[in-house]
């Protein structure tokens, strides 16, 4: 069983608060969170080798957004066996089912949730206590 300090969380998100919130969250739970402000970012850490434990991505962001960030790491087999949870504030049926094509395992609305929530949802998904 892995522990917590073990587990690499990366958060792809625009929003610096956001960013900045689960950040802080991860890290006082144990957590290693790396963090990307846009797809292309998020590409490129891809593309160095870093490969997260698990990745929280947002849909809409400039430069590159989740859905094109999606595609990318498929057509390049990057991050294949990682779980990746969709985190955003677009609740449409059509992103849902382009996130869900793409493979994620979770898509989760922002705004239904508090960070507290996904960090429990990290842990049930390494069986962390």
């Amino acid at each position: 069983m892995k522990e917590a300090k073990d587990i690499k969380v990366m958060i792809v998100d625009d929003d610096t608060f956001i960013l900045n919130m689960y950040k802080i969250k991860f890290t006082k739970e144990g957590f290693t969170p790396t963090l990307a402000t846009n797809g292309q970012e998020a590409l490129d850490i891809a593309r160095s080798g870093f490969v997260p434990d698990v990745l929280f991505i947002d849909l809409i962001m400039p430069i590159m957004g989740g859905i094109e960030f999606l595609e990318n790491i498929r057509k390049e087999k990057l991050f294949e066996n990682v779980p990746i949870l969709v985190l955003t504030n677009q609740s449409q049926v059509t992103d849902i089912d382009s996130a869900k094509n793409l493979g994620v395992k979770s898509y989760i609305v922002k705004a239904t949730t508090i960070p507290s929530e996904i960090v429990d949802e990290v842990k049930k998904l390494f069986d962390i206590k």
